[in-house]
């Protein structure tokens, strides 16, 4: 079976939230959701850590063609996040918890994949 770009790209997306999620709970984080779709789009994950409501976008890449995957949280990437996270947050109100974004970026390719966390890797005002 041959597959398209398209089914890889989503394999390959799908592949690193399952390595992120596992990741994150093995740094203390609590995943409260995931893949959580809105009229905006869709949010990979949403985590409590210390105390804090995080969003965290994962990227994964199997070369380095298009450059790091944290690259890819573009200005316009961010605000897409900022809408998503103002969507779930009216939707799924969480007490008064302090909102973070991470993101986790994940290079495939080699024995082990590349995992590197970026806490509070941007900041919007809500």
């Amino acid at each position: 079976m041959v597959m398209n770009s398209k089914s890889f790209n989503k394999l390959t997306g799908e592949t690193g939230e399952h390595i992120g999620e596992h990741y994150l709970k093995g740094q203390g984080y609590q995943i409260v959701a995931r893949n959580v779709r809105s009229p905006f789009g869709e949010i990979d994950l949403v985590a409590k850590h210390q105390k804090t409501l995080v969003f965290v976008e994962v990227k994964t890449r199997r070369s380095f063609d298009f450059g790091l995957p944290e690259e890819a949280v573009t200005k316009r990437k961010k605000a897409r996040l900022g809408r998503l996270a103002s969507w779930y947050l009216t939707r799924y109100p969480d007490s008064d918890l302090p909102v973070r974004f991470d993101v986790l970026a994940i290079q495939l390719g080699g024995l082990q994949p590349d995992i590197r966390l970026i806490q509070n890797a941007f900041e919007l005002s809500f």
